[in-house]
């Protein structure tokens, strides 16, 4: 079973996308509010993916996903962004990003991108 950690400043949205994870069989074993938070829970928990938010206070997504990226070089971080945030996406694949998800989520693409980012 895959296990998730979801990253996202709005609850509403941690929820949405918990919701829609464990509805087709993945394991939601964490959730952050900031890039502070998700960098700690990533380090006890290690999920084998990632959804994290490029807009948070505290600590932004991609410089979270620069954090995890020192503890684990492999991790599989899913960076998601609302339309229209492309210098971001570009950053977040530059530091390391495994695939990019645009709100509002399609539950369809969020699937392809975590069975792509996965090993089979």
């Amino acid at each position: 079973m895959v296990r998730v950690m979801v990253v996202d400043d709005a609850a509403f949205m941690r929820a949405f996308l918990k919701q829609m994870l464990t509805d087709v069989g993945f394991q939601v074993v964490a959730e952050a509010k900031d890039g502070d938070e998700a960098v700690k829970l990533f380090m006890h928990m290690r999920p084998d993916v990632v959804t994290m938010d490029i807009t948070m206070p505290e600590m932004n997504g991609i410089d979270a996903l620069n954090e995890i990226r020192k503890v684990d070089p492999q991790a599989k971080v899913i960076m998601c962004s609302a339309v229209g945030q492309h210098n971001m996406i570009l950053n977040a694949i530059k530091a390391g990003a495994s695939d990019f998800i645009v709100k509002p989520f399609q539950k369809e693409r969020v699937l392809e991108a975590i069975k792509k980012v996965m090993p089979q």
